[in-house]
């Protein structure tokens, strides 16, 4: 009975020993906690190592073993050791597997070193068995994987092909009923044919797009099916992700600075509007500022408008991307310094047209002349100023040198005060000057295009008493400038009606006779039927002729 008491007794002990110890203990045999690989037992792990219990680092090495077997170049027999004064250590590249301490070492009666080792080579061989037995399964399942993403890139291909055979007998049926041709103002730019053309060259291209980007996505995944090629995989996407990526960074971060441009950009445009309704205001006349002409208001807001542009390129310049990059710097330099060279004339020329645009020496429309050209203005901007003359012909002429010379107008004062049109007859001393005004003023008066007022009548004025005549200078206004020249040609003609009615020779050019019986220089129409010509010989034609 006593054996029998002191049986239970250990048992108790042994049994309330076990239930008080860590739950780690309960998988421990005499070696420690095994380190099982695929149901096999490659090592057993005795110590902690600092505060890692075995358990943990049992759990650490599955952990690493499983992680090491996923990844594609791993190779058992590259793994090595490598000692250091707390342990001996089998590394993979630059990752440790496990460790083998001194604790480990003397629990196995061996010194760490020859244990490393020998765990070490347990651990090659396990590790190869697997790889070898899953190489058949993975061959055949990459293979399968391949043959499947090569029968989904070909009917893809196949289905695009249609798609777009589908499209282009679409886009053949649309003709003359969606491609009408294109046309802008009148101007044809392509006929329903070349649209049609345009179109299918198109159509063909973007399939062919489509199919480049198809191959391009797939071959990545192709190659991310073998280990040895997954690499490569890699660039090919990294081709497209990695800019991509970027672009879109780029953008993320650069909202804040395109919602500043954005503000700057409203707020100028606004108060350019705001600018532009006060010009037009001006311009028509319901708002009046003293000293400012309405004809200014639209060249200054194209002044102002330029400046605020300007200004705002300034404000929003940092904003920009790359602007502070070297790249952008050197091309804004090389612009500055092209532009100051190349344009020097043109900035003398808009300068003279500024100047010109205030001076207001003449507006559109009105008959100028400017140096030895005469015509009407048709255009006046900031570089050139053209005219039409009386025969329809446009002359560009640049403002530099409208500014250099003098320009005649001759519109400004027409409807006022009247344009004085002028021009000279010589009569000679035998006619009596009453009698030539007379008829110079009738002469005026009848022709077509010269004012009648009370207050704008014709007048004469005796300019020269030269040797062998006097010389009559005829004024009469008008309020057309612009048909100066049939005004002018309609004086003349009275003039040479009005004198040969009134037997008046006209002088001009110096016209002299011997009065010994010559004809006298009149037209016959208007002598009397009954007049006779005495027998003459004329003793000529020249300047300043002597009379006898």
């Amino acid at each position: 009975m006593k054996s029998i008491f002191v049986y239970i007794v250990c048992l108790f002990v042994v049994f309330t020993g076990f239930s008080q110890a860590p739950a780690d203990s309960l998988v421990l045999t005499k070696s420690g906690l095994p380190v099982v690989f695929k149901n096999d037992t490659l090592f057993f792990v005795h110590s902690k190592i600092g505060p890692y219990k075995p358990a943990d680092r049992v759990n650490t090495i599955n952990r690493r073993i499983t992680s090491f077997m996923k990844d594609s170049e791993f190779e058992p027999d590259s793994l090595y050791l490598l000692d250091s004064e707390m342990s001996t250590d089998i590394w993979w590249r630059d990752r440790v597997l496990f460790s083998v301490t001194d604790l480990d070492a003397e629990t196995e009666n061996m010194s760490r070193k020859a244990l490393a080792e020998k765990q070490l080579t347990v651990v090659k061989e396990a590790l190869n068995k697997e790889l070898k037995s899953k190489s058949i399964k993975n061959i055949l399942l990459q293979a399968g994987l391949t043959i499947l993403v090569v029968l989904i890139i070909y009917f893809l291909i196949k289905y695009i092909n249609k798609l777009f055979v589908f499209t282009r007998k679409w886009l053949i049926n649309a003709k003359g009923r969606i491609l009408k041709g294109i046309k802008f103002k009148g101007y044809e730019f392509l006929d329903t044919d070349r649209e049609l053309k345009v179109a299918l060259f198109l159509n063909s291209i973007l399939r062919w797009v489509v199919i480049v980007i198809v191959l391009y996505l797939a071959l990545p995944i192709l190659f991310s099916i073998f280990p040895w090629t997954r690499g490569w995989a890699e660039k090919l996407f990294g081709y497209v992700l990695d800019p991509l990526s970027n672009v879109l960074t780029a953008i993320f971060n650069y909202i804040p600075n395109l919602f500043t441009i954005g503000v700057i950009y409203f707020v100028t445009r606004y108060v350019v509007q705001f600018v532009e309704f006060l010009a037009g205001e001006i311009e028509k006349g319901s708002l009046v500022i003293s000293g400012f002409y309405p004809d200014w208001a639209k060249p200054t807001f194209g002044i102002v408008k330029v400046l605020m542009y300007a200004f705002m390129f300034i404000v929003i310049f940092p904003y920009l991307p790359g602007s502070d990059s070297p790249v952008f710097q050197g091309v804004s330099v090389f612009l500055g310094v092209l532009f100051s060279l190349g344009s020097s004339t043109a900035i003398s020329n808009m300068v003279a047209g500024l100047v010109i645009t205030y001076m207001r020496p003449f507006k559109i429309g009105d008959r100028i002349k400017i140096g030895e050209l005469t015509g009407d203005v048709l255009e006046k901007s900031m570089l050139v100023t053209r005219i039409r003359t009386i025969k329809n012909e446009d002359i560009t002429i640049p403002n530099a040198t409208v500014l250099s010379g003098h320009t005649i107008n001759y519109t400004t004062s027409a409807k006022e005060l009247g344009l004085i049109l002028h021009t000279t007859v010589t009569i000679g001393y035998d006619v009596p000057w009453q009698k030539v005004h007379d008829l110079l003023i009738r002469s005026a008066n009848d022709a077509e295009g010269v004012v009648k007022s009370e207050d704008k009548k014709p007048f004469v004025l005796q300019t020269s008493l030269d040797d062998f005549y006097v010389a009559y200078q005829l004024n009469a206004y008008t309020e057309n400038p612009a048909k100066s020249a049939v005004i002018y040609s309609n004086i003349h003609q009275q003039i040479q009606d009005k004198f040969a009615e009134a037997g008046v020779e006209i002088m001009s050019p110096h016209f002299g006779a011997i009065r010994d019986g010559n004809m006298v220089n009149i037209p016959s129409d208007y002598l009397p039927k009954d007049y006779k010509a005495p027998s003459f010989n004329v003793s000529g034609l020249g300047n300043k002729s002597s009379e006898k």
